[in-house]
């Protein structure tokens, strides 16, 4: 079971976010969970990678991804154990993320979302989730 994330670059109540996250994630894990596709820009996916490398402590079978809209992006991807670079190399740079989180909500089975308004690229994200009928589980702060 492939798992990744659609959240805003802020968050309202950090706190409030990891021990949701922590939660839903550890939930998805026990129940066949070991692949979670990361985006490594903002707020919320800053905060799922350090969620789920605590995670990866307790269950070390588990795989992070960090996914890369642009080949050239600096590789540092810890804590993620590798990354991969989509088909994206003939999309116009400024539709790169874009184009890259529909292909990561595309290849993923559940998306984890933390989307708290009806604007912006995680709404846009979210939306694509819901036309292609993938399991969501939401935030609800």
């Amino acid at each position: 079971m492939i798992i990744t994330f659609c959240g805003h670059r802020e968050l309202y109540d950090e706190k409030e976010a990891r021990a949701w996250l922590e939660r839903v994630t550890e939930d998805l894990i026990v129940k066949g969970a070991e692949m979670f596709y990361l985006g490594g820009y903002g707020a919320f996916d800053r905060l799922a990678a350090s969620v789920l490398a605590e995670q990866k402590k307790r269950y070390p079978h588990i795989e992070l991804v960090l996914i890369l809209p642009y080949l050239n992006r600096r590789k540092d991807i810890s804590p993620c154990d590798s990354s991969i670079y989509p088909p994206l190399e003939s999309v116009p740079k400024k539709l790169a993320i874009v184009r890259r989180n529909r292909w990561m909500v595309e290849q993923s089975d559940v998306v984890v979302s933390y989307v708290l308004r009806s604007w912006g690229g995680a709404a846009t994200t979210l939306e694509y989730a819901k036309q292609k009928k993938k399991r969501i589980i939401s935030f609800q702060g």
